[in-house]
Parts: structure tokens; sequence; C-alpha cells
């Protein structure tokens, strides 16, 4: 379901109608980085770059102190909100077309919302400060935010997951690359310099989960194995509470929907996310 999802979600980082909106507030989109910081961040409210870079984790904070909280200098939290569901609302209409107002966009929109509602908010900032937005009216817009709860619900366990491992936020990524999740150059954009990745390398080699030429030992396999069913455990309860019958039915509306996102080339092919690798 996180497969599914998740680019359904990643729209609001990468379509240019998200983009116009923003600049329209005064950000730059000549690069990613400051309508990410600020589109994803704003539930959170006007947070200083110390809780940005905790709720975020795997950015160095260094990089999230580049734009955090300068972000709220150029718009509120609240303004950013409103124009990201309208950049998603333009976004969708482009991409969907005639499926956006269609009987089949509406059920997918109530089961994920179901889903969403069942998420576990203790522990998880990230997942409460979405889960708090009112929903709005239109379907397509609550799908769009079902999916960013979900995901949200799943990352911030991931970081309790990654915690209990002992794996720092560097140390998730030089791991994660070890396994293939990614080319290490595709995790530069997280910030971390040569000297931060290689002694998070040294400290994994003296832990033997990793070789000297940065792959991945048994041990470091197993444990990063660890860390996705820790992970996928964690992430449960909302498909629990919809059930099989539901969550398949989901599934099935959202593979026309989730074919239209990838099939339009807007989302890069290679991402620090692991997707179709892990």
């Amino acid at each position: 379901m996180w497969h599914l999802l998740e680019p359904l979600h990643a729209v609001v980082y990468f379509a240019p109608q998200v983009f116009e909106e923003v600049e329209s507030l005064g950000y730059s989109t000549g690069e990613r980085w400051p309508s990410y910081f600020a589109l994803r961040a704003a539930p959170l409210g006007a947070s200083g770059s110390r809780r940005v870079a905790s709720a975020f984790y795997s950015f160095s904070p260094r990089t999230v102190a580049e734009h955090i909280p300068a972000a709220w200098d150029v718009a509120a939290p609240g303004t950013v909100i409103d124009a990201r569901t309208r950049g998603v609302d333009r976004a969708y209409r482009a991409l969907f077309g005639v499926r956006t107002d269609s009987p089949e966009a509406a059920e997918a929109a109530a089961l994920a919302r179901r889903a969403a509602e069942a998420v576990h908010t203790e522990g998880r900032p990230l997942t409460a400060a979405n889960a708090e937005l009112p929903w709005p009216q239109e379907p397509h817009l609550v799908l769009w935010q079902a999916a960013t709860i979900l995901r949200e619900h799943r990352g911030d366990g991931h970081i309790a997951a990654l915690l209990t491992a002992d794996l720092d936020s560097v140390e998730a990524l030089v791991s994660f690359a070890a396994i293939g999740a990614a080319n290490v150059d595709v995790f530069a954009s997280r910030g971390w310099n040569e000297h931060e990745w290689a002694a998070a390398r040294e400290r994994l080699l003296a832990r033997g989960l990793l070789n000297a030429d940065e792959s991945a030992t048994d041990a470091g396999r197993a444990l990063r194995a660890e860390v996705e069913r820790r992970t996928d455990e964690l992430a449960a309860a909302p498909w629990r509470a919809l059930g099989d019958k539901g969550t398949t039915r989901l599934a099935e509306l959202l593979g026309p929907l989730w074919l239209e996102v990838l099939g339009s080339g807007m989302l890069p092919r290679a991402t620090t996310l692991g997707i179709g690798k892990v």
C-alpha cells in the first residue's frame, strides 16, 4: 500500500502546478528544496530547524537550517498549506482528467480516509500534524490528504525502527545505500558532507555491518531487514482497521491513478526511499 500511495503523495513536491502556487507566495522553485521544506513542514507550524530536522531525520541539520525557519518569513504555515491544497487540486485534475471526479475516485478517497483516520499518532509528530488538519470536501483532495497522513505515519514508524536499530540519521543512509536501495550519490541530497559520511561508514564497519567496499555484511543486511519488518509492523494498524476486503479494493482503485502519476514522468526515477528495492 505504501508503494501505491507514495507516488500519489509525492506529486506535491514535483508538480508544476504546485510550484506555481508556492512561487506566487515568494518561494524560489529553481531548485526543489525551498518549496519542499515549506510544503512538508508547514503542518508542524512555524517550527525551528531543530524540530524539523528531528521530524525529517535523514537530512543534515545544516541543510534543514538553510531553509527553516526562513521559510516562514516568506509565508505563514497556514498560507503554505492552502497553497499546496490548490496546487494538488490542479495537479490531480491535470494528471487524472475525468477520473478526478469519478465514482471510483470518490470510493478510493472514502476507503483511504477510513485507513488514515485509524492511524496511531502517539510519538509520531508528522502524522499528528497532518491528521489535525481539516479534511477537504473534494474526494480527490481527501485522497491526497489520506495518502499524506498514511505515508507520514509509516515514516514516523520507520524512524522509530531506525532508532531501535541504533542507526543515527547518516548511518541510516549509509546502511541503506549498502543494501542497494539507491546509489550513494542519490543520498547526497540529504546534505551530509564527505567527512560525515566517512565517519558513519567507519562506525558501521566497526559494528560489523559494512564491508570495506561499503556493501552490507550479512549482519548489515539482517539489521536492515529487521528495520523494514518493524517499519511494516508499525504501519499496519490502519490496514488492519480497513480490513483485507477494504484494503484490496483500495489497491484496485489506486492502480490506474498510480500508473498515471508514474507515466507522467513527473517523479524522479531514483530516490532515497528504496521503493522497488526493499
